[in-house]
């Protein structure tokens, strides 16, 4: 639950030139900075590797040449281990410069000792919250081929990916991070193989625009491959508690706090994919039980589909197309 201080703080900020007072500013920017979990490399190694081996499930391509991640965090890490398994580029796209240098070097040596070991994907005992869950956390030595593998790990690759994370590569450079980001521009048309995030859309205010963003920067044959965490993010007792709040007392709750979440629930982002011509080849919802009466639903949130207050989380893999079959859908226990 948000403390009253944080309230009070938050409702503080919206006051004119508020945010514009040093202490202000430095709470702020605190906030800002450090979003947790991908200053591990075994977090980024298990990310990475869950989004890969689902889309082997999903018939999706396994060895995308050019990937982009939204909101990477911490640190490149999670695009760094899709440098290892192969890809030609990635491109990182922020609001903020979360990412450090040394972070980033040190995560890249620890991934190359994960890759060649073949380490198996860390589970549910040592990131219980990571989602989605996987029938197997052997590693994808299907996916992972010991030629793949041997050609993204040779000495003069690795030497380029450490060359770009220092920016010595130039234009030759593997990664491209943008932060901030807020246009659609920053990538060129119809050129990613792969887009994927890990619990950062529900971090999103435009989702709209992501959504179209993103589907002109896929390759025609490319997919998206996102987990979103729609619970309350500690802002209510309940998990879906954050449903109950008017849109002034949000307002209020919020303040210029710009990285919580949209409250958006599971039928937005199915809702915006259908509008933007995709079609979800994978999709898992993380269950939990509902205690909340419509009754107590703030209005904007009173008629939301039934599927809703149950959905805590959902990891999808659309493509583009806009027919929306069944057959082609792969559900995960």
């Amino acid at each position: 639950m948000v403390s009253a201080r944080r309230i009070l703080f938050n409702v503080g900020t919206l006051l004119p030139g508020a945010t514009l007072l040093p202490p202000v500013r430095r709470v702020l920017q605190r906030r800002s900075f450090g979003t947790g979990g991908t200053e591990s490399a075994r977090y980024c190694f298990s990310v990475w590797l869950r989004h890969l081996v689902l889309a082997e499930q999903s018939g999706l391509n396994t060895h995308p040449r050019i990937v982009a991640e939204l909101g990477p965090g911490d640190s490149l890490g999670v695009g760094i281990a899709a440098l290892l398994c192969g890809a030609h580029r990635y491109n990182a796209f922020d609001v903020v410069p979360h990412a450090s240098l040394q972070r980033n070097l040190s995560i890249l040596e620890e991934l190359i000792a994960l890759f060649r070991q073949r380490a198996d994907i860390p589970g549910a005992d040592e990131f219980p919250l990571l989602h989605p869950p996987l029938q197997s956390y052997r590693f994808p030595h299907q996916i992972l081929t010991a030629p793949r593998l041997d050609a993204a790990l040779r000495a003069d690759r690795l030497e380029s990916l450490r060359a770009s994370l220092t920016g010595r590569n130039g234009a030759d450079s593997l990664i491209r991070y943008c932060a901030p980001w807020f246009s659609a521009e920053v990538v060129e048309e119809r050129s990613v193989d792969l887009i994927f995030s890990q619990a950062v859309l529900e971090h999103v205010d435009q989702l709209q625009d992501t959504y179209r963003a993103m589907r002109l920067w896929l390759a025609p044959d490319g997919y998206l491959s996102h987990q979103v965490d729609l619970q309350s993010h500690g802002t209510a007792t309940e998990w879906n508690g954050h449903w109950t709040f008017s849109d002034f007392a949000w307002t209020l709750i919020r303040g210029k706090d710009t990285w919580l979440i949209n409250r958006e629930p599971k039928s937005t982002h199915c809702r915006l994919l259908q509008n933007e011509g995709f079609r979800i080849v994978c999709e898992h919802t993380l269950r939990r039980g509902n205690n909340l009466m419509r009754r107590q639903l703030a209005k904007r949130f009173r008629a939301i589909p039934e599927d809703d207050l149950t959905a805590a989380g959902l990891f999808f893999q659309a493509a583009p197309g806009l027919a929306r079959q069944q057959t082609d859908r792969t559900r995960l226990s």
